[in-house]
């Protein structure tokens, strides 16, 4: 049959597809387990924190090395997939190198070149973060969070793009119709000459298996995001969109807390008065957050987003001294619950079903919560817009208010608080009794 291959190569992209969007549809589920949460506030900032941060790298390059290659290999892969369109279009309609019957040659060729430019450049790139994975060690990629897994995955990720940025060059050199063009093999002009011992038809057939394998790796590729941390090279422009645009230092509150606060500091206040509007009049059910339904949506879209590539732990003090807080470790254990509880609905019908397990204490620790400083360190680090803090205080806040769990020290501090109006243990009378020393 003369469309065999057409046939074979649209149940291909189908079945990728299909299993890609079934993943996309589990994940928005996982996510819309958290609480609501109000993002759409100040809209034009928002897109200029995505259009800067996600799509710009403006927090990626304040490391300039690391940061610059990162630039290489996500704008030059970005780029060179849009050959993918070409692929697709040719191996659904039985067509070889489609573009050059709707561009001139040199515009075709243009293109051509400037992907096989950027295909030797993102090469380059990914050999460098190989090794600055596996020979030169950074100690940020070698924290004990960084199980076999984590590990793995950062180098499964290089090895794809390893190769299928040599199939693409690969296809290029041994395309004996594009190469006699001389126009667009800015790169495969130097690998051509290694094949060119071969017959024509052996040529033909390297060629064809590079294309397969190239398109079938990136549809293999595609769908490995949702168990990747790659995932973020998606998600990161809906993560900077909705990020917390208020001041570092803000924390939120509880409006039922707030209102009852309010009543003790008025003296006038009534205690059967409506609420005001746009709080909350319901206690609710749990303060603070103990597992991962209990935080907002927002909170469980950065842990799908984290990158895992340390900056957040190499800035945070607390690590710095040898405490065991990673606020890597915090998205990831964040990321591993809800994926252990989106498992759990599938199994039971689209129900959860307890399983006896929850983020606080079986995930993360209350010696990781209580060694945060809550500096804000890890969210400035992070290079898109993470925010590990506010998961951190929300399961303070549990801790403290539903567990009545605080370390003596915090409980000391808030006992002289109440007594005393401040955090020392001084009547305010005699506060200024050191200046009569």
């Amino acid at each position: 049959m003369p469309y065999l291959s057409n046939i074979i190569f649209a149940i291909i992209l189908i079945l990728a597809v299909g299993y890609f969007a079934k993943n996309v549809k589990k994940l928005i589920r996982n996510i819309k387990l958290g609480k609501d949460t109000d993002r759409t506030d100040n809209k034009s900032q928002r897109w200029k924190n995505m259009a800067m941060i996600a799509l710009g790298q403006s927090k990626m390059v304040r490391r300039p090395v690391s940061g610059f290659l990162h630039v290489i290999v996500y704008v030059g892969f970005v780029i060179i997939n849009l050959e993918v369109l070409e692929i697709i279009l040719d191996g659904l309609f039985g067509t070889h190198r489609i573009g050059l019957a709707v561009l001139p040659v040199s515009v075709y060729g243009f293109f051509i070149g400037t992907f096989e430019i950027l295909a030797c450049l993102v090469f380059v790139s990914v050999i460098i973060f190989w090794m600055r994975r596996n020979v030169i060690k950074l100690a940020r990629f070698w924290k004990s969070e960084m199980t076999s897994w984590p590990k793995n995955d950062g180098n499964f990720i290089l090895y794809f793009e390893m190769v299928l940025m040599s199939l693409f060059l690969i296809m290029n050199a041994t395309d004996l119709q594009f190469q006699v063009l001389n126009s667009g093999n800015t790169i495969s002009q130097f690998i051509a000459p290694w094949f060119s011992g071969f017959p024509e038809s052996t040529s033909h057939v390297i060629e064809r298996g590079a294309w397969w394998l190239h398109i079938i790796g990136i549809l293999v590729f595609l769908n490995y995001l949702y168990f990747s941390k790659h995932l973020h090279i998606l998600l990161a422009f809906p993560n900077t969109f909705y990020g917390n645009l208020k001041p570092k230092g803000q924390m939120t509150n509880v409006d039922a807390v707030t209102n009852e606060v309010m009543m003790m500091m008025d003296p006038n206040a009534d205690p059967f008065a409506a609420p005001a509007e746009g709080t909350e009049d319901d206690v609710p059910e749990k303060f603070g957050a103990s597992d991962v339904q209990d935080l907002n949506w927002v909170q469980l879209l950065n842990a799908y987003t984290c990158t895992e590539c340390g900056r957040c732990t190499s800035e945070c003090p607390a690590n710095q001294t040898g405490k065991k807080l990673s606020p890597r470790k915090i998205m990831m254990d964040t990321r591993d619950r809800l994926e252990e509880v989106g498992k759990n609905i599938d199994a039971n019908n689209g129900e959860f079903k307890e399983d006896g397990k929850q983020l606080l204490d079986d995930y993360i620790t209350k010696e990781e919560l209580w060694a945060c400083t809550s500096c804000n360190a890890c969210v400035e680090a992070c290079p898109v817009s993470i925010d590990p803090l506010s998961i951190i205080l929300e399961m303070r806040r549990y801790l403290v208010m539903e567990q009545s769990a605080a370390p003596t020290e915090l409980n000391n501090m808030m006992t002289n608080i109440e007594n005393n109006g401040a955090p020392w243990p001084y009547n305010q009378m005699d506060r200024l009794n050191w200046k009569n020393e």
